[in-house]
């Protein structure tokens, strides 16, 4: 966009002259298709002053665009942009279709955010159900792996199990995808193995909340009984983390989507690659740096030991905030209410004055999860687990959102940089595998 564009967005007309590739940003289209406009009588051009190249009227490209249906916002320097109803993020700030994302997982249970997500409608009291085929298969196939699996094994394991008893999996009818979505996230809860023995578990999951998610993950993370406070932050957490934008993994959820993959299968994408270090995984490293702070008494010391060894301090920092998460500040406020937190809060806040002393970062929600993990009495990957259960939906909500476009829009072309050919057939050397 250019300044001389008008209030609707396009440019006014005149001899304004765009460049090939500002034409394609205004069509949304790659650069060399810009030509086949020209081809076909859609668009003319003009060489530059100098020959430097093909110019096009500003009006002549906005009439085809408005034609054509086919503009789309340029992308950022650097990065790829799709247009996308489902989340904004703003000066530090968040929005789900428009509604302060932190207010909204406040006040409302993850599954009531899901739906938000999903319909844009909000629909009190609504509960996620697993059908017993779909829990029965997941269960047996994360039994079958060995003791040492971690948490994305046993999802993903789960997904596909799940995948496998649902013969209507490959109708992308939106109907059809909610109706497995609300399915598939409570399975995969039922289908971890339970930490808690059945006291707690049972006092974890009573009264009218017990077909709520936060309560059924409770006892699949901590052997401590759940309070409601703790509870509390939980369902927020889950809320809170249920989408952020074009992250990675949702960024291969929505090639997978775009694919026509099934939303089983979108799924197995988006938790591929949330088990990456810097992603969902994130968590597991604060979790670990919480905890020796409290061994130590105090940051400095392991603040130093990450610098001295070229690490990067975990939880601090985020590309997309300049101030600290705002999903980080919203679970801080709600741990502070509980007592058994005030240890690890206090450790993280430890950590982030530490720091601050020569770089000004500031906390990101994967310290604010190990706050919950430590205090909690959870293992290392419990952020991880609460991160996936929770971004499964947004993963649904983006591949609705997909399933509306163009199939196999994601395509995008790779800058070769091997050997030029043709170059002579290689000489094969050595002996053969045995």
């Amino acid at each position: 966009m250019t300044d001389q564009a008008g209030a609707g967005g396009f440019a006014e007309p005149s001899a304004q002259r765009l460049t090939t590739r500002e034409t394609a940003e205004r069509l949304g289209v790659k650069p060399e298709t810009v030509y086949a406009y020209v081809s076909r009588g859609q668009l003319s051009s003009n060489r530059a002053p100098g020959g430097r190249g093909s110019t096009f009227d500003a009006a002549e490209v906005d009439a085809l665009a408005r034609r054509t249906g086919r503009r789309e916002p340029a992308a950022p320097a650097g990065g790829l942009a799709f247009p996308t109803g489902i989340t904004l993020i703003g000066s530090d700030r968040y929005y789900f279709r428009g509604v302060d994302a932190t207010e909204l997982a406040r006040r409302h249970a993850y599954e009531e955010v899901a739906e938000w997500l999903w319909t844009g409608e909000l629909r009190p009291g609504v509960r996620f159900t697993a059908p017993a085929e779909a829990l029965a298969a997941a269960r047996r196939a994360v039994g079958a792996l060995p003791p040492h699996a971690g948490s994305t094994d046993r999802l993903r394991v789960a997904v596909i199990a799940a995948a496998a008893t649902d013969p209507l999996r490959f109708d992308l009818s939106r109907e059809a995808v909610l109706g497995g979505a609300r399915s598939l996230i409570p399975t995969l809860v039922a289908a971890l193995p339970t930490v808690a023995d059945e006291a707690v578990t049972q006092a974890a999951t009573v009264g009218d909340e017990a077909s709520r998610l936060a309560p059924q993950l409770w006892p699949k993370l901590t052997g401590r009984p759940a309070d409601e406070a703790s509870l509390a932050v939980l369902d927020t957490a889950l809320g809170l983390l249920i989408d952020h934008d074009l992250a990675a993994s949702t960024l291969a959820a929505r090639v997978a989507a775009s694919a026509r993959a099934h939303p089983y299968a979108v799924v197995s994408a988006g938790l591929g690659v949330l088990e990456g270090p810097l992603h969902g995984a994130a968590s597991g490293l604060a979790h670990r740096m919480l905890t020796e702070v409290l061994e130590r008494g105090g940051a400095a010391p392991v603040v130093a030991d990450h610098l001295r060894t070229g690490r990067r301090v975990p939880g601090l920092g985020h590309r997309l905030y300049t101030g600290e998460d705002p999903r980080a500040t919203t679970l801080f406020a709600l741990l502070a209410r509980i007592p058994e937190a005030a240890p690890a809060l206090a450790a993280a806040r430890d950590v982030v004055a530490t720091t601050a002393r020569h770089t000004p970062l500031h906390a990101n929600v994967d310290l604010a999860l190990a706050v919950l993990s430590v205090s909690s009495g959870m293992a290392v990957e419990a952020g991880e687990t609460v991160f996936a259960v929770s971004r499964t939906a947004g993963w649904i909500a983006h591949a609705l959102e997909e399933y509306g476009e163009r199939p196999l829009r994601m395509r995008p072309s790779g800058q070769y940089t091997g050997p030029q050919p043709p170059q002579p057939l290689p000489v094969a050397t050595g002996e053969p595998p045995q």
